[in-house]
């Protein structure tokens, strides 16, 4: 009885992995995708950044014009940060 059980419990795995890789695996017929093609702009290599303006965490709007000559400036994104998804 006892290895029955333990047999479907194996079996019940083994089962459910296969599923999932299945489902994670991309299909060979599909051809892939190409890159996207990067964004057209105006800008060259070490030329300034254009002024912006975006909210600091605290709502008030700040310039990148405001930092000029006084800091180091780096911005990051983060997709999907506090977006709970």
């Amino acid at each position: 009885m006892r290895k029955g059980f333990l047999r479907l419990v194996l079996v019940m795995l083994a089962t459910a992995f296969a599923v999932n890789a299945q489902q994670t695996a991309a299909p060979a017929s599909t051809p892939q995708a190409a890159p996207p093609a990067p964004p057209k702009t105006h800008l060259k290599v070490g030329q300034a950044a254009p002024d912006f303006t975006l909210p600091d965490t605290g709502g008030k709007p700040v310039k990148l014009s405001d930092f000029k000559g006084k800091k180091n400036v780096i911005l990051a994104f983060y997709v999907l940060a506090f977006t709970g998804g």
